[in-house]
């Protein structure tokens, strides 16, 4: 199991020049899990592309499905005091730091493209190409 961002679950279901790394991290480890937050950042990028009419609005209920598939089973809440914690000590955002959090207690990796993360949890977060040559 791993935990992946919202950047990652982007790239996995929307084109971009990371979805076929996303692609092999699935093929790699389809087990992925995500704070309940996974939800409202990637309907957020849903609605973006939507507006600039990158993908109609039924794509876009049917891409949020076919998440909603993936992570059941694997959505966690989290700790808000270790949030605020994390962020405090890091100058990450809360957002960012639900992620690291999630992947702290389950002690599995943070799977991210997020400069900042990588660089503060250097334990915890690993980039895409990272994970799929190192696990």
């Amino acid at each position: 199991m791993i935990v992946v961002d919202a950047n990652v679950i982007s790239c996995f279901y929307l084109s971009s020049a990371y979805s076929e790394l996303a692609e092999q991290l699935f093929i790699k480890t389809s087990s992925w899990s995500a704070p309940m937050l996974w939800r409202s950042e990637f309907r957020n990028v849903l609605s973006f592309y939507v507006r600039k009419e990158i993908i109609t609005l039924q794509d876009a209920i049917e891409i949020f499905e076919a998440a909603e598939s993936l992570l059941l089973q694997n959505e966690y809440e989290i700790n808000s005091i270790q949030v605020l914690k994390l962020s405090q000590k890091s100058g990450c955002s809360a957002y960012d730091c639900e992620f690291v959090n999630l992947a702290q207690d389950l002690n599995v990796p943070l799977v991210t493209m997020d400069k900042k993360v990588l660089y503060s949890f250097q334990g915890t977060a690993v980039t895409i190409e990272e994970y799929i040559g190192k696990y």
